[in-house]
């Protein structure tokens, strides 16, 4: 190849690469954002913040927020609102706790219970929403009222629970069945090497499809420059790598590594993010947010996607609450105060539209960690409880505020 040929190629992987960023700038901010308040917080808290136990307990603390948010995420895609989700994580973690408890119900019934009670739950929310027509913020403002009030008359007074086995959920790690390498869980290591090798496949796989089908790579083409996907993968294997260390050196001798609430968060995260951007209702779901009048008109039945929206939000909440119950190993009427805010401001904080249409559930996780470490980080520093709500709001704020002037430019 000569170097006339050579020189515009070169130029146009470089176009296409600006142009691609250009395009995505919005999803790299946000990545760009919780890497710079990470470090922040680390320099402030003297280096606490990241060390092993403490990134441990930043995950767990945070799980319910990533759960609501995944199923807030597709709610608020389709143009609509769930406000009674902490309400949800009350009741159903009293129902949950009383069958345990009062009912001696062995905890993994009680747990199938619970998450079909929250199904229940969603049926009856999506009921309101996509048959009587009633708008999603409404029905689920009644039902922020009636489940609060459900939730103070069943456990009125604190359900302490005694199941061991219930409250390793949110404390114990996976069984460390590779044995300690060294300082470092080995299981731990082996599914964080795997984990980088997924998300490399996976980028690949993608860009081939995309070429395959007559993308062309660059600007214009459809396809992202390979100069492109090889920075995201060496970038993701990093932070998957840091991870995995911080992991793997967390815990003790006897228990340590990879914690049982990121499993699930994991598994849950994997599962609805290949339902929204890999299935059929994932596709009814953009094009709802995105034009409801013309998706009526393609044949789309709209009805049938808020109904199952809401239905999957009434799962993500039962899920949540049994991870808030493990993790407080009590039930009370108060639990999930302000969980509908977390998860809401978790989604816009993390690219979400705020006229619905645009969204993804990488983003919203994004944005339920940013929060989570403005919470760790504050806390870590002392810092008072008024004044933390108040900086969360203010971040919330600022990432509407930029979404709403991006629109602008654009139009």
């Amino acid at each position: 190849m000569s170097a006339a040929t050579a020189t515009p190629a070169k130029k146009e992987e470089k176009t296409g690469l600006l142009a691609t960023v250009a395009n995505n700038a919005r999803q790299y901010g946000i990545v760009g954002a919780l890497l710079v308040i990470v470090v922040a917080f680390e320099v402030l808290t003297g280096g606490v913040l990241l060390k092993p136990n403490s990134f441990v307990s930043l995950i767990q603390q945070n799980a319910y927020v990533i759960i609501l948010a995944i199923g807030m995420v597709m709610v608020i895609i389709a143009t609509h609102i769930d406000l009674s989700v902490g309400s949800l994580v009350a009741f159903i973690g009293g129902v949950c706790a009383l069958l345990m408890e009062r009912a001696g119900v062995n905890w993994m019934l009680a747990i199938v219970i619970a998450l079909v009670v929250g199904l229940i739950v969603g049926v009856w929310q999506g009921f309101w929403v996509a048959v009587i027509g009633i708008p999603g913020f409404i029905s689920t403002l009644a039902g922020m009222l009636i489940f609060r009030g459900l939730a103070t008359v069943i456990v009125g007074e604190s359900v302490p629970i005694t199941s061991l086995e219930f409250r390793g959920i949110a404390r114990n790690y996976l069984p460390n069945i590779l044995g300690w390498w060294g300082p470092f869980d080995g299981l731990t290591i082996v599914l964080g090497i795997l984990c980088i090798v997924g998300f490399a496949w996976s980028q690949l796989r993608k860009r081939a499809r995309v070429m395959t089908a007559g993308g062309g790579a660059g600007w214009g083409g459809g396809g992202e420059p390979m100069s492109l996907t090889v920075l995201k993968i060496v970038l993701v294997a990093v932070v998957i790598a840091f991870v995995t260390y911080l992991l793997a050196s967390s815990g003790n001798a006897d228990q340590g590594g990879t914690p049982i609430m990121l499993v699930i968060v994991g598994v849950l995260v994997f599962i609805y993010n290949f339902i929204l951007t890999k299935t059929v209702f994932g596709r009814h779901v953009y094009a709802v947010g995105g034009n409801r009048k013309a998706a009526i008109l393609s044949g789309i039945n709209t009805r049938r996607v808020d109904f199952l929206l809401f239905v999957h939000m009434g799962f993500l909440s039962a899920v949540a609450a049994v991870c808030m119950l493990s993790r407080l190993a009590s039930a009370t009427a108060q639990a999930g105060m302000e969980f509908e805010m977390d998860a809401i401001a978790a989604c816009f904080i993390g690219g979400t539209a705020v006229t619905g249409g645009i969204g993804t559930i990488p983003g919203a996780v994004i944005g339920a960690f940013v929060m989570g470490v403005i919470n760790q980080g504050l806390s870590i520093m002392g810092v008072d409880t008024a004044v933390v709500k108040t900086i969360k709001g203010l971040v919330l704020l600022l990432a509407v505020a930029v979404d709403i002037m991006s629109k602008r430019k654009k139009s």
